[in-house]
């Protein structure tokens, strides 16, 4: 029996040192990143010592990992049964249990976490938030308390058990969290009207009244008591002392910005719904504009009530200029003045307001865009084309597929007008990858294609999708047309250049010369000649086309 003993311990010292070479190796591979190689050791370690719990919880964090996390949860499940009093096997269960959103469970373990460690109060707002998402309100309301006695009474605590109690409707337990809290701060009026509030949400509107009483008498300009007062006076219908609490709330300097947009708001909707004078509004807006620091965000909504009430532009564009002077870096009051710009046709005002914009909003597209076409419609194509490069500059992969499309296809057409065809096909590629149904770049694009004899099929099937998208466009229906001719099918050709002439109300002369080269090629050369005339009329410069008209055929173009 003694040999059997000794052999028994020996054994047992093998396999014990056998587990810690294999469970230093696994960690040294963990360390240098070589998590197969880790893997494999951990599954040789349980293979020796299925009661290893070091190893079972380095296996359950790869398999996490891996994504499988129900076999992560077996592991750290396990893990945290053979070693109880871990911490980190504890947590790291808890944290797998709320991944797999077991909520419950996930409480139990915290639970018991924290009876090991109470110094730990995080814990506590774990359980909290633990016990809120599985409803268990009453485990909530013994939590908010634990906490309550490590730290005392707090507003967020409790307004979180007032609030609890109000879901189990249990409104006498919910005003007294409220009243304790503002009875044990008697100086902090914020408390006393926080349970005024509370009072008029259990309808005892007359007791509210009375504190609120109170704290304005102490605190002429607690604006939130103000804000509190007027919603009591709003209650009772009495609209008087409402309306004059809302003129000493706007321009209290104590008021939030977000509350004075808030009531301005309210103001609106009242006013649009009672047919309210509306001068009373902007006096109210221009009154709160006038106090020291004003709001950009109050400006804008000013403009915004100003334009839904059709007043004169130049009175908007005023209050937005206002908002801008207070802000210089908001992009949607410059984006607004930008678009009167734009339906001015002022390209002076638009270029100047969008290099400022690309100052204090350097990744909004949109001014790129607009200052390019203003320098387009200024014909100054060299600056046109470096505000749509630095455009492109800000594109993400969140930007707007439409506004990129249009950028590349501007790009395009001022990289054709400077003879720079490559690079104007490959912005046109840009362009139909992000929209491929931008009609303007397919028609531009195998236009060019059919001037160049370049890839005439893929610029006919360019073209064919314009014409089914606006059969009455004459300027699509003239490159359709254009493209067939430079494949010779003059017939076909022919149809589709009639179209565009009888759609072409301004009488294109290139339209015009067109129609004349498919019907003198069509042997019907009387046609034709009426055609060059009439454009002949429209581009008296045009050589080609006198020699047409001199020699009556057609003369291809150089």
């Amino acid at each position: 029996m003694l040999g059997f003993c000794l052999h028994t311990k020996a054994d047992d010292y093998e396999r014990r040192r056998e587990y810690d070479t294999f469970f230093l190796d696994a960690m040294l591979e963990r360390q240098k990143g070589n998590a197969d190689a880790a893997f494999d050791l951990l599954r040789r370690c349980l293979e020796i010592d299925s009661t290893a719990s070091e190893a079972w919880f380095y296996l359950g964090a790869y398999y996490s990992e891996m994504k499988m996390q129900d076999r992560a949860l077996a592991y750290f499940t396990r893990a945290s049964q053979l070693s109880p009093d871990t911490p980190i096997y504890i947590e790291t269960l808890a944290q797998s249990l709320i991944a797999l959103e077991r909520y419950g469970q996930a409480a139990e373990v915290i639970e018991k976490l924290y009876n090991i460690d109470k110094s730990r109060q995080e814990l506590l707002e774990m359980l909290y938030r633990l016990y809120l998402q599985t409803q268990d309100f009453e485990n909530a309301i013994a939590t908010l308390e634990r906490m309550e006695a490590i730290d005392g009474k707090s507003e967020r605590i409790s307004l979180a058990k007032s609030s609890i109690y109000m879901q189990l409707d249990n409104r006498e337990a919910s005003l007294k969290e409220i009243k304790e809290l503002s009875e044990r701060y008697p100086n902090d009026m914020n408390y006393r009207t926080l349970y005024a509030n509370t009072l008029m949400m259990d309808d005892q509107r007359e007791e509210a009244r009375k504190v609120l009483v109170d704290v304005l008498r102490e605190e002429p300009n607690n604006y939130r008591a103000q804000l509190s007062m007027h919603t009591y006076y709003m209650a009772i219908g009495d609209s008087l002392h409402a309306d004059s609490l809302t003129h000493s709330i706007l321009i209290n300097p104590n008021t939030s910005d977000e509350d004075k947009i808030s009531m301005l708001r309210q103001e609106i909707g009242h006013s649009e719904q009672t047919n309210g004078d509306s001068t009373q509004v902007l006096a109210l807006f221009h009154e709160v504009l006038a106090q020291p620091k004003p709001s950009a965000t109050i400006a804008e909504l000013c403009a915004a009530y100003m334009n839904l009430k059709k007043m004169p532009r130049d009175s908007i564009e005023q209050m937005l200029q206002l908002a801008l002077q207070l802000s210089p870096d908001n992009a949607s009051a410059r984006l607004q003045l930008v678009q009167y710009a734009w339906e001015d046709g002022n390209e002076n005002r638009i270029i100047e307001l969008c290099k400022a914009a690309r100052q204090y909003n350097p990744d909004e597209m949109a001014f790129y865009y607009y200052q390019g076409i203003a320098y387009y419609r200024k014909e100054d194509t060299d600056n046109a084309l470096e505000a749509f490069k630095n455009g492109i500059s800000v594109i993400t992969d969140e930007s707007n597929p439409a506004i990129v499309s249009d950028f590349y296809s501007v790009m395009g057409d001022l990289l054709h007008q400077k003879g720079r065809q490559q690079e104007a096909f490959a912005a046109y590629d840009s362009c139909l990858q992000w929209k491929p149904d931008n009609i303007g770049c397919l028609n531009n694009y195998a236009y060019y294609l059919s001037e160049l004899g370049w890839q005439l099929e893929r610029a006919e099937q360019m073209s064919y999708k314009t014409i089914k998208a606006e059969p009455k466009n004459g300027t699509y229906l003239d490159t359709y047309a254009w493209i067939l001719f430079m494949q010779e099918r003059y017939s076909e050709a022919r149809v589709y250049i009639e179209q565009a002439v009888q759609n072409d109300t301004t009488r294109s002369g290139v339209i015009l010369e067109h129609a004349g080269d498919i019907h003198a090629l069509c042997n019907n050369m009387d046609q034709a000649l009426e055609y060059w005339q009439e454009a002949f009329l429209k581009m008296p410069d045009n050589k080609l086309l006198r020699k047409k008209i001199k020699k009556k055929k057609y003369i291809k173009k150089k």
